[in-house]
């Protein structure tokens, strides 16, 4: 269920209560008012008499203000009509004023019979027009002005939303084609490596491609997720490894050190394949001697998932700033997008020789 449905219903059922209460106790604080002006200066109005009168006053106030409100919020004075729109409020604001001043001079004397005036109606209602007629105009431009304000408070929340909306499709569109761009990338170093086989070894190659197929068909079913869990992460890169070992044979090592309290933590999908990739293709593949890569996993702070990738090739140039290639830089991109200035990602060469990628994120299960 919807948890902002009973909010709302909640909101409808107290609204006219509200609603009515505080033109009550408007009408109460004018009674007030005017009861203390009358015993002031001995006018010798009961309070009562203040009370019945004034509660006349302001709940006729309250029924009209209902169809002013409605006419606030449905021209407002923005916009390129504001000129046309004032002169219908003007005109507005004269009707709600001349309508209080008839209902209030007629129903009103009935309804709190306690006031009743000895004069005629019509001396009643001349009398009403010059004492009031401005007040209630000023009555209705302070319930058009709230109604711009409620107005104009709803389209901004809903700006907002609308905002907030076109940043997550925006975001989500972003790291889509960052994925798309990813997915290319290492197909195409799959096949490379696959044509580059199969002028040394048939069988390997065709079994290597056997295994791409399985690895692409697991890719496709996690397409559309964003985030895995790191389980999920470390079985596809063991079938993207795999795939490496077929070509490398035992010239490729690989270990992992796996906290076991990390496994089900959440990490963007395909996070740790363009890594690995870029340790064999700039650590392993360059050596004469067998290459080693190993992956780790751990809550490095509380709070935080660091993930690691080293190798044991040349290292990074002393010379010049490491150049990142797809794999690395759409890694960097995708992390910026998802966490923003929360995770971290950077090259460094391991004390043992070799290039240390290390990802830190925020941890989350």
């Amino acid at each position: 269920m919807d948890p902002e449905v009973p909010s709302s219903f909640s909101r409808q059922r107290w609204f006219p209560l509200l609603y009515g209460l505080s033109w009550t106790l408007l009408g109460l604080a004018f009674a007030g008012q005017h009861y203390l002006k009358a015993a002031t200066f001995g006018e010798g109005v009961s309070l009562s008499v203040a009370i019945q009168g004034a509660l006349a006053d302001w709940y006729v106030f309250a029924l009209l203000a209902i169809p002013a409100f409605k006419l606030g919020r449905r021209f407002n004075l923005g916009g390129d009509h504001w000129r046309m729109r004032l002169a219908l409020h003007g005109v507005g604001g004269a009707v709600f004023s001349l309508v209080w001043i008839l209902v209030r001079a007629g129903v009103g004397e009935w309804l709190f019979p306690g006031h009743r005036s000895e004069k005629p109606l019509h001396d009643l209602i001349r009398y009403v027009l010059v004492a009031t007629f401005f007040f209630n105009m000023l009555v209705y431009w302070v319930v058009v002005t709230v109604a711009h304000v409620v107005a104009y408070s709803e389209s901004l929340r809903d700006r907002e939303r609308r905002v907030m909306d076109l940043e997550g499709r925006l975001s989500s569109a972003r790291l889509m084609a960052l994925q798309m761009q990813l997915n290319p990338h290492f197909l195409f170093n799959a096949l490379n490596g696959i044509g580059t086989l199969m002028f040394r070894d048939v069988d390997a190659a065709d079994a290597m491609l056997v295994s791409l197929a399985e690895l692409l068909r697991h890719a496709l079913d996690r397409s559309g997720r964003q985030l895995v869990t790191l389980r999920e992460e470390l079985a596809f890169l063991d079938r993207y490894l795999t795939l490496e070992q077929m070509r490398f044979g035992d010239r490729l090592s690989v270990s992992r050190e796996i906290s076991p309290e990390v496994q089900e933590a959440q990490v963007p999908n395909l996070i740790l394949q363009p890594l690995v990739e870029n340790a064999i293709k700039h650590g392993v593949e360059p050596l004469l001697v067998p290459g080693r890569i190993i992956i780790r996993a751990s809550e490095s702070v509380p709070g935080r998932l660091r993930l690691e990738v080293q190798d044991n090739g040349k290292g990074l140039p002393s010379d010049r700033e490491p150049a990142l290639g797809v794999g690395t830089s759409n890694t960097l991109a995708r992390l910026h997008q998802l966490y923003g200035p929360q995770a971290r990602f950077w090259l460094e060469t391991s004390p043992g020789g070799g290039v240390l990628a290390v990802v830190e994120l925020p941890l989350s299960r």
